[in-house]
């Protein structure tokens, strides 16, 4: 039986592929987008089987409208896929109140309404897969990174919490946590206004990113189906092979620093130097 999709951000990038792929194999697709002028090609393609919604998933109020009209237009919701987000760089110095709201009003808190408006329907099914795009960056952070990453490492929380939440009621959650893939991502990106103390940092920073592998991002369609076709789903999944090879070290480090320092943390947990 094919599935049903409610996907945001399905104007370019990983959600346009992904819309592409569930397409194209029969499945149907809510795809939203700030203007479904972007969706016009999807449509004259396949029909009946999109339903473009306009949504700016920083608005609650329309977030709950659109999945409400997604599941009224297609009876259920199979997939919830919260794709919608943007990457804004800078250190953490040159980063506004602005800059850092924006981050999390779209990447954390669009997919917190998303999720929170189609959880009563997956409940009353007794299924559904959420699905939650989040990045490398969510688990290993670099300079200029810390704002995006802050996004994503809180998204990682949310969705980890969730899955526990929404098991018994036969709902899967994943976390997709892709590399630098060749899409518009970069073109759509911000930047904070620079702070010149910063600037060999950022060369250097610059540099290292410039070399980063950038793959073509025409698998990540199919890649996701396998995902949300498997009877046990993964909570975690890297997309690309080059974020395993970042985050094994920086996982790695992480438990050494632990063990190292595992009798002040012993210390602290014994309440040693009180009076």
């Amino acid at each position: 039986m094919s599935k049903i999709w409610f996907i945001t951000g399905s104007s370019r990038g990983f959600g346009r592929r992904f819309a592409e792929a569930a397409l194209s194999r029969g499945d149907k697709v809510a795809a939203t987008a700030r203007n479904t002028d972007s969706l016009a090609d999807l449509v004259a393609a396949h029909g009946d089987a999109v339903l473009p919604l306009a949504l700016d998933v920083t608005d609650k109020a329309a977030a709950t409208e659109a999945v409400k009209q997604a599941h009224e237009h297609f009876g259920r919701l199979d997939v919830v896929l919260n794709n919608a987000g943007y990457g804004h760089f800078g250190m953490v110095e040159e980063l506004t109140e602005q800059d850092i709201r924006g981050q999390f009003e779209t990447n954390v808190l669009g997919a917190l309404w998303v999720t929170q408006a189609a959880l009563p329907y997956l409940r009353a099914q007794g299924s559904g897969h959420i699905v939650m795009v989040s990045s490398m960056l969510g688990v290993a952070a670099f300079p200029t990174t810390g704002g995006y990453s802050a996004s994503k490492g809180a998204l990682e929380g949310l969705a980890d919490s969730l899955s526990q939440e929404v098991a018994a009621f036969g709902i899967k959650v994943t976390v997709v946590e892709p590399g630098a893939f060749g899409t518009e991502f970069a073109a759509s990106s911000a930047f904070s206004a620079p702070l010149a103390a910063y600037d060999g940092v950022r060369e250097a920073v610059n540099a290292g990113f410039s070399s980063m592998p950038m793959p073509d991002p025409s698998g990540v369609g199919a890649a996701l189906l396998k995902v949300v076709d498997a009877d046990n789903p993964p909570l975690r999944v890297f997309f690309g092979s080059f974020p395993l090879q970042v985050v094994q070290p920086v996982y790695a480090e992480r438990l050494k620093t632990w063990e190292e320092w595992a009798e002040v943390s012993a210390q602290a947990g014994a309440g040693a130097g009180q009076g």
